[in-house]
């Protein structure tokens, strides 16, 4: 069995596609799974998703992103066709949380670990990146190699070259409380709207990227020194922008009211947003506190997670 985690973008979402940086987080307790059986000679691929609601083979259905992914992996490694892949994920679908790309990165690594391979962290990113492409049509490409590579990172992209990756440092613990919605929302739909929006009114959207930049350029400083009480604030100014960029919803947004109001030191949407989960940055002794003001303000679930420092 081969696992792969959620993620969690802790600020930058959106503007990460127009060149802007963005700080996005491994969830390391919150996983996918994928499970390789044989099958008799000539079965084909057969992929069953239980917690997805779905079995299909990989011929029937071979414009599933899934399916691609699959095969490309079958045959650029040379790996044995006749073979049931089983997915189980306890990761919300559409919510923000990485849930395609960590279901994609558990496939790769369990698919040539049956074979007795590897590939590094970068070669299987670049594998994750296409099948979210099928999922999202212009993903950022901030999920698979944070999910990929399974540490925080900085992550930027750049024309003509291959996008900024360096690991982040973090000086002290974060505590978040992640809140979900209940409302499912497939990242191509709110990326889709702010392209057009973009197109439109280029000169507006361009001040909103920069001001998200900035902000994520001070996420980085505070989170270098452990510097929650900075680096709250910041958060919450964040989700202002994505609101003005147009990707909140009310749901969302009664979310991070309540836990401002319970106490948190900031919070914002996380991930594509219309729906999905925010997350609350809190001290631990604040976690239990707003975690019950989320569930009150109608969450469909809240759970902490703690981020480790790192070096």
């Amino acid at each position: 069995m081969a696992t792969a985690p959620a993620k969690l973008i802790l600020c930058g979402e959106h503007a990460v596609v127009y060149g802007r940086p963005a700080i996005a987080l491994p969830l390391a307790d919150i996983r996918a799974t994928a499970t390789v059986t044989l099958l008799p000679p000539g079965s084909g691929p057969l992929i069953s998703a239980p917690d997805l609601g779905g079995q299909w083979r990989v011929a029937e259905r071979p414009d599933e992103p899934l399916s691609g992914l699959v095969m490309a992996v079958i045959e650029r490694f040379g790996l044995p066709a006749d073979v049931e892949i089983t997915i189980r994920s306890a990761i919300p679908i559409a919510s923000g949380m990485g849930s395609g790309a960590a279901i994609a990165t558990a496939i790769v690594r369990e698919l040539l670990a049956h074979n007795g391979q590897t590939l590094p962290p970068a070669a299987i990113s670049e594998l994750v990146y296409e099948s979210e492409r099928g999922y999202h049509g212009t993903p950022s490409g901030i999920d698979n190699t944070v999910v990929a590579f399974e540490q925080p990172i900085w992550f930027q992209r750049r024309p003509s070259l291959p996008p900024l990756i360096e690991p982040l440092p973090i000086g002290a613990p974060l505590t978040l409380v992640v809140g979900d919605s209940g409302v499912r929302s497939p990242t191509r739909l709110p990326v889709g709207a702010v392209r057009e929006r973009w197109q439109a009114d280029p000169a507006r959207y361009e001040s909103l990227f920069d001001q998200v930049g900035a902000l994520v350029e001070q996420a980085r400083a505070a989170l270098a020194t452990g510097d929650a009480a900075r680096l709250g604030p910041l958060l919450s100014a964040n989700h202002e922008l994505l609101r003005e960029i147009g990707v909140s919803s009310p749901e969302l947004d009664r979310l991070v009211a309540a836990a401002q109001a319970a106490g948190a030191l900031g919070a914002k949407l996380a991930g594509a947003g219309w729906g999905g989960v925010m997350l609350a940055l809190t001290t631990p002794e604040q976690a239990a506190t707003v975690t019950d003001a989320l569930r009150a303000a109608g969450a469909a679930n809240a759970l902490v997670t703690t981020i480790a420092a790192t070096g």
